[in-house]
């Protein structure tokens, strides 16, 4: 009988935590089947990805993840939680399912929370009233995960989490897609013309993200190139106002959401993250196995994750010109970008494999559960 995971989102569009999430459920197979509950209800884009046959519902009337600290809503939650055999939390918008589990714990499954980052209210600097709360939600879980050094440190630090409850499991992907040739068709309304340089990016349209940022970047550009942003949300109009403010209509490309990045990354020449804030992004895992070079802040993990050569195009100061001439030192020196692109495909492959990233989440939702082995 397959196991019943509950998962606590905060949001179930697609992005970073929601694409590793899917995979896994993906990989489990029929040895799980799965509820989901999202914080945001009309949120659920990141569905379209679950394979057919893995038996999955969207929850109907569940419980608020969300609203003022209230102990009927706890034990609400906590009565929810009590029918499946492993909770999975995420982030911020989902921490409730832990604090339930802390004020109602009797009878509480296992509870594995998971921590990506943060949004743009986190982004400079932690909340201490939200700190303060998860570090005693934190209590209630059998475990935290996180794909980063830099959450690591802050969960010890900050939310006083044991390194017999805390696991670092980097992201990961499957690189093989990504040698392979692109779809010169991948993305809606794009066409890539000779002698003009593609910078992309991948991302959701969120304030944390900074997009604006790079549309102002390679407005100074004297090189002939494009602009492409993959994704979709609420900053979409920011994002189309700073496009037409710096002259670069039929220059900048938004074409939305896209699946399966493999099918379009390697159209794009380089990669470019003007973040806030970002841990360990499966977005730059995904340009490095496409044998991109990536220009961004050193925010999370990212300078650790790039190869050595790709480093100096990495930069502690957020500002357009400094994303300017980065980009454009490399837009001018094809051969060394290149150069730089296949020592990040090699690094990928090294380091960010999918099988590993499953195999880990398995042994630990697995010993969560006191099942060794029962995901595989």
């Amino acid at each position: 009988m397959p196991i019943h995971i509950l998962h606590l989102h905060s949001t179930f569009n697609m992005g970073g935590k929601e694409a590793r999430a899917v995979r896994l459920m993906n990989a489990f197979g029929d040895r799980a089947r799965h509820t989901i509950v999202s914080a945001m209800p009309d949120q659920l884009a990141a569905r379209d990805a679950i394979d057919k046959g893995i038996k999955y519902e969207i929850a109907q009337n569940p419980p608020p993840l969300t609203g003022r600290p209230s102990v009927k809503r706890y034990e609400d939650i906590a009565r929810f939680m009590r029918r499946f055999d492993l909770v999975l939390t995420y982030n911020w918008g989902a921490i409730d399912g832990a604090m339930a589990a802390r004020v109602f714990g009797k009878g509480a499954p296992p509870i594995v929370h998971h921590e990506d980052g943060f949004n743009a209210d986190e982004a400079t600097r932690l909340n201490p009233v939200r700190n303060l709360y998860r570090k005693i939600a934190l209590k209630a879980a059998n475990a935290l995960v996180v794909p980063s050094t830099v959450l690591e440190g802050i969960a010890q630090s900050q939310w006083g989490v044991t390194p017999d409850r805390l696991r670092r499991i980097p992201n990961g992907i499957r690189t093989e897609l990504y040698a392979k040739k692109p779809d010169p068709k991948g993305i809606p309304g794009f066409e890539k013309k000779p002698g003009e340089v593609v910078i992309g990016t991948i991302a959701g349209l969120r304030p944390v993200k900074d997009l604006p940022l790079l549309v102002h970047a390679v407005a100074g550009m004297s090189t002939r190139m494009k602009l492409v942003i993959v994704g979709e949300g609420p900053e979409r109009a920011n994002i189309e106002n700073a496009v037409q403010a710096m002259g670069l209509e039929g220059k900048v490309i938004l074409p939305g959401f896209l699946s399966d990045p493999h099918r379009f990354v390697g159209l794009f020449d380089i990669f470019a993250l003007t973040s806030l804030s970002e841990q360990a992004p499966i977005s730059v895992i995904e340009a490095m196995a496409a044998g991109l070079p990536v220009v961004a802040s050193t925010v999370g993990d990212i300078e650790h994750m790039v190869s050595e050569p790709n480093r100096k195009y990495l930069s502690p100061e957020r500002n357009a010109v400094v994303f300017r001439d980065r980009i454009e030192i490399l837009a001018q020196h094809p051969e060394g970008s290149k150069a730089i692109g296949e020592a990040n495909r090699e690094r990928a492959r090294a380091l960010f494999g999918e099988a590993d990233m499953i195999r880990a989440y398995a042994a630990l939702y697995g010993e969560a559960m006191g099942r060794p082995g029962i995901l595989g």
